[in-house]
């Protein structure tokens, strides 16, 4: 536990005991403490934490909230833990008063753990799956799939942060009406290539990588597959370009700092059979019937539409195929599964974790993040952009264009349910506007500090034996206190899903220091000031490292 959570927990405590203590001297009468909460309230000058525990006491005490909340500052051990003041706000809030000197231990913490400082243990180890972008091999990654790499990737670290045992899984849709429809696009491109007229499909893949892969084809096996059986063709024409798609897709994603533990073959699940049990083990339970020799699966949520699962000729359809994933996914053994899908699924959620219940799992342990789409503005103006005319911006050109941290820091910063309007010109700018710049530009800083110091001083002492109570100024207690926040804010971002509130906290922290900065001097003359303020910034250098490395974003050392 951190210092700040082993001190709110005193408080916490503190506050029980002095209503039991009330209770004992016959000026409060309840049955039990309800659930109550001792929070940051949203204005500084409300104090450093709030409770409402006078207020949820009112029912059983039968006693205004406020008469409630004196007899609490009456009977509790303020000193003792960590309480300066408290005064009654509003209707009944408590507000407090912490006693600054708390802030002199978060600079030893976060020097002593180091690489570890933020790492909490909610999870206990259990095992959880998180698989996302999950592209059709058809084509080469575009901007939505960029922004589900960086949000799933950052979350699967979030969540390994705080104490889970992640697994990352790139699903592979190498199966169905897209990879028939890729089939004859390749088959038509390829006999195109040589000479003979061939109609594209009305529904097939026009991007121009579609062409190289051709190109790079013929030039390896020239018209060798030109009098086959046209099945035969393009069984070898899709088997050569998803492994050649898929090599592209490992590349590019590793470039983009994402490693995958698993990539799963949808055809596995075919081939091994678990798509046909899965319906048949549905079947058995009565809920899926025939209609017009098709089956279809009974809606497990009564506002959602019944679904096909296996058409009239026989063949299932991408539902029931999800349907045998997800069933997979639990039997080996994942307590949790995390999906990030593009918000145009919405309407597949309660679907699927209705199948799951029928399956016999619980349906919140499948989690769904929704993602909302990427908007490319350049030069002002919206980039318009179609995947199937092949008219779109990749992932690879994404990163030549304004680099992977840029990248990854500009799709995580909004919530997944945001639109992400990504702004090229801002994000290639060196300038405060630019998050990532300037964040980045902290790190370097803040590094340049250090080296400085090194070069001008020579330090006997650990750092970490420094007088901290020479902070005292109010731009050096906001740092302390950002920094003391961070595990408290890896629990949350983790119970919640949402590691863009660290991009927040990077943010906000790197503001502080920059604040800090322009307001005071650390390398001046007082050895003991200079030495916790170096300190300060040796404590602030790690902290946000920490969070760009769950990020995935660098932090470089000069700029």
């Amino acid at each position: 536990m951190s210092l700040y959570e082993d001190l709110k927990n005193r408080i916490y405590q503190g506050l029980a005991l002095a209503a039991e203590q009330a209770k004992k001297a016959g000026e409060l009468n309840f049955e039990n403490i309800p659930a109550y909460v001792l929070e940051e309230p949203r204005e500084k000058q409300h104090g450093d934490l709030a409770t409402n525990l006078a207020m949820v006491l009112t029912k059983q005490a039968k006693r205004p909230p406020r008469d409630i909340a004196a007899l609490l500052i009456q009977y509790m051990d303020s000193a003792g833990v960590g309480i300066t003041s408290a005064e009654i706000a509003g209707p009944g809030f408590l507000n407090f008063r912490l006693d600054p000197q708390w802030l002199d231990g978060v600079i030893p913490e976060v020097l002593k753990q180091g690489r570890d400082y933020g790492r909490v243990n909610i999870g206990q180890g259990e095992k959880v799956q998180v698989e996302f972008v999950s592209a059709n091999p058809t084509g080469l990654l575009h901007m939505g799939n960029a922004r589900g790499a960086a949000l799933g990737d950052s979350l699967a670290s979030l969540l390994t942060m705080a104490g889970y045992e992640v697994s990352r899984e790139f699903y592979i849709n190498d199966a169905g009406n897209q990879i028939a429809n890729f089939a004859l696009s390749l088959e038509a491109r390829y006999l195109q290539r040589l000479g003979v007229e061939a109609v594209f499909p009305e529904a097939g893949y026009h991007g121009e990588d579609l062409l190289d892969t051709v190109e790079g084809l013929v030039a390896e096996v020239g018209d060798k597959y030109l009098t086959m059986d046209t099945e035969l063709r393009q069984e070898f024409l899709v088997r050569y370009a998803l492994t050649e798609k898929i090599k592209m897709m490992k590349d590019t994603l590793e470039e983009f700092g994402v490693v995958y533990d698993v990539w799963f073959s949808e055809q596995s699940l075919h081939d091994s059979g678990a798509v046909r049990r899965v319906v048949e083990e549905l079947e058995k339970m009565g809920e899926i019937y025939d209609k017009e020799g098709a089956l279809w699966l009974k809606s497990a949520a009564g506002d959602e539409k019944d679904e096909v699962v296996v058409r009239g000729n026989g063949t299932p359809t991408y539902f029931a195929a999800d349907i045998a994933y997800h069933q997979n996914k639990f039997e080996r053994g994942f307590q949790r599964v995390v999906n990030i899908w593009g918000a145009d699924h919405h309407g597949h959620v309660a679907r699927m974790q209705g199948a799951m219940r029928l399956l016999g799992h619980a349906p919140e342990k499948l989690q769904i993040v929704l993602m909302q789409f990427v908007r490319l503005i350049e030069d002002g103006e919206i980039v318009k952009m179609s995947k199937r005319s092949g008219r779109y911006v990749t992932l690879r050109e994404l990163m030549d264009e304004v680099g992977r941290d840029a990248a990854r820091f500009f799709f995580i910063l909004r919530d997944p349910d945001s639109t992400v309007d990504f702004d090229l010109d801002l994000a290639k700018s060196q300038s405060a506007d630019n998050p990532v710049y300037y964040v980045q530009y902290a790190h370097a800083r803040l590094c340049s500090i250090l080296r400085q110091a090194a070069k001008e001083y020579q330090e006997e002492a650990p750092l970490a034996l420094a007088d901290f109570k020479r902070l005292h100024s109010e731009e050096e207690r906001h740092l302390l206190k950002k920094m003391a926040d961070l595990p408290g804010e890896i629990a949350v971002a983790a119970g919640l899903l949402e590691p863009h509130r660290l991009a927040r906290y990077v943010l906000d922290l790197a503001a502080l220091f920059h604040t800090f900065y322009n307001s005071h001097r650390v390398l001046v003359e007082d050895g003991e000031l200079r030495r916790a303020r170096l300190g300060l910034i040796q404590a602030t250098r790690q902290v946000l490292a920490n969070v760009l490395a769950l990020l995935g974003v660098a932090a470089p050392e000069k700029m």
